[in-house]
């Protein structure tokens, strides 16, 4: 590891930016989560329309879902690792890509075998190339200062897709057809790469400054990796397993991907149509969701440079698991004040547990904390995928989806103690702390 600290190739020029050019890259790989976003929103407001088509039924849509769900999270890590190796515009161009063939290719179906090659495979893979580790990538290499705000602005990224493509989505689907709705999904990937190709670049140092925030008298930046993605990802999971902080941190993650992109992000609109909502209402309510997620998710993010993230994350889940153990008497024919504060809650609570998690594996596991999330985002998918397939199951037995939110209740309270039983690291966490004056600054960098 380098220990000399690295000035930009202009520091003494004098020259000023209006704005530091980290902003101009966060605004980018938001932007390319915004697009890639599009199909996470869709499944939920598709599947009754391909069932209305084909036939299918919940468990077979289900299944798809959770391939989907398992490859955004195993291939995580690896494209962490496949960032650091190669690049991230390379990686994030070629990710929209295998969205835009998953979404724009699955028009052509007419077996359910083909709903897991578009909707799992190639979906799977494009997203999980470029979910929470991309934004993580982002935050701890551009940003010193600002990292949780940061971290907290690109995760609603996600959630701002939602809110834009999940209405018209429903709405194309319940009118002309799902095949014009997947098209949408996939001309909005596609719309983003060449922006992605032309402005994201790798390291502050590739535009001439430091990471916004960065003291230049102490600064030192990570080492550059010299060893194969596959082979980091595997020593960081292999480092990261011998510690307890990593295990609590995955399970109680995997328990967030269960409760939101397993359950309520896959099988709300289902079940509020089983109580006689019609799908655009219950589309727009899961919309509404993204509003709120996004304000919850900067919030979050601001109050994560602030307080212990650990009480952060014992807040949300215990507020979250409340939610889902009261949904099943909120559900009905109409939208009732009850229903309206369950979105609100829960939208506010949504991904809020991002920015805390990925700070407290930056914290435990220094420079190895974006793989090692990686990691930790893997569980939170394989929890998505249990969740999706359990519930889609527990709908065919039982007619209905009420044993699946009290679940889902029950497994957020194990998620809460979990959080709080992790052991912060200070000397990490006072490494990483620069002083107020450095900070003020580095806010106005050097031009390239």
């Amino acid at each position: 590891m380098s220990t000399t600290p690295v000035r930009p190739p202009d520091a003494k020029a004098g020259k000023r930016h209006r704005i530091h050019p980290a902003w101009w890259v966060a605004a980018v790989a938001f932007l390319a989560l915004l697009a890639a976003a599009g199909f996470r929103a869709a499944p939920g407001a598709l599947m009754i329309p391909l069932h209305n088509d084909f036939g299918w039924s919940m468990s077979v849509m289900s299944l798809a879902v959770s391939v989907n769900l398992i490859l955004y999270g195993l291939t995580a890590p690896f494209a962490a690792a496949l960032m650091d190796r190669f690049g991230i515009r390379q990686i994030v161009a070629l990710a929209l890509i295998l969205v835009a063939a998953g979404a724009g290719g699955s028009v052509i179906m007419t077996a359910s075998w083909q709903l897991l090659v578009f909707w799992g495979l190639l979906i799977g893979l494009g997203t999980g190339s470029m979910a929470m580790v991309f934004a993580a990538t982002i935050a701890n290499r551009w940003f010193i200062r600002r990292r949780g705000l940061v971290m907290g602005i690109l995760t609603a990224g996600s959630a701002t897709g939602q809110l834009i493509f999940l209405p018209p989505v429903a709405a194309i689907a319940e009118s002309t057809g799902w095949r014009p709705a997947s098209l949408l999904i996939a001309a909005a990937a596609l719309v983003a790469v060449p922006v992605v190709w032309f402005v994201l670049r790798d390291h502050p140092e590739d535009r001439g400054v430091l990471p916004y925030g960065a003291d230049p008298e102490t600064y030192v930046p990570d080492e550059r990796p010299t060893v194969g993605a596959a082979k980091r990802a595997f020593a960081g999971l292999a480092f990261a397993a011998r510690h307890r902080s990593f295990w609590a941190l995955a399970v109680a993650f995997a328990i967030c991907g269960a409760t939101t992109n397993g359950l309520i992000g896959i099988h709300f609109i289902p079940s509020a149509h089983d109580h006689g909502m019609p799908t655009t209402t219950a589309a727009g309510l899961l919309a509404v969701v993204g509003i709120f997620d996004i304000a919850g998710t900067v919030f979050s993010g601001w109050l994560t440079d602030k307080f212990d993230p650990r009480i952060l994350l014992l807040t949300y889940y215990t507020f979250r698991g409340v939610g889902l153990l009261l949904l099943p008497w909120l559900l009905s024919d109409v939208v009732h004040p009850s229903m309206v504060l369950f979105i609100v809650i829960y939208g506010l609570d949504w991904v809020a547990t991002v920015p805390p998690t990925s700070a407290l594996c930056r914290e435990v596991f220094g420079e190895r904390g974006t793989i090692v999330f990686g990691w930790v985002f893997a569980a939170h998918q394989l929890g998505a995928a249990a969740a999706a397939f359990g519930a889609g199951v527990i709908r065919d037995v039982f007619g209905e989806y009420t044993y699946a939110w009290w679940g889902g209740a029950v497994m957020c309270a194990v998620a809460a103690a979990l959080s709080f039983a992790v052991r912060r690291n200070r000397q990490t966490r006072e490494r990483t702390a620069i002083p107020a004056e450095a900070a003020a600054q580095a806010a106005t960098p050097t031009e390239d």
